[in-house]
């Protein structure tokens, strides 16, 4: 799976979870440009990831983590493997 198929699965789940059919994720973004974006759906988002992606994260994974590029560069490295 390349790294812009993994950007085209979470754009499609933050679809889902921010319930905006317009939403267009970046590399660039970070939770705050996305409206609702909160610690309990960041949540919510994370977990349809693992659902999708058939993986669960370790916390050292996606703590720090400064935007949207550096998660989907997680996800690629984890279904790559």
């Amino acid at each position: 799976m390349t790294r812009e198929d993994v950007m085209e699965k979470v754009n499609e789940i933050a679809r889902d979870i921010f319930d905006d059919e317009d939403l267009v994720l970046e590399d660039e973004t970070v939770a705050s440009d996305v409206d609702g974006w909160d610690s309990l759906t960041h949540l919510s988002f994370l977990n349809e990831i693992e659902d999708e992606f058939g993986f669960k994260f370790a916390m050292k994974e996606v703590q720090g983590l400064q935007n949207v590029g550096e998660l989907i560069d997680v996800i690629a490295e984890r279904v790559s493997d």
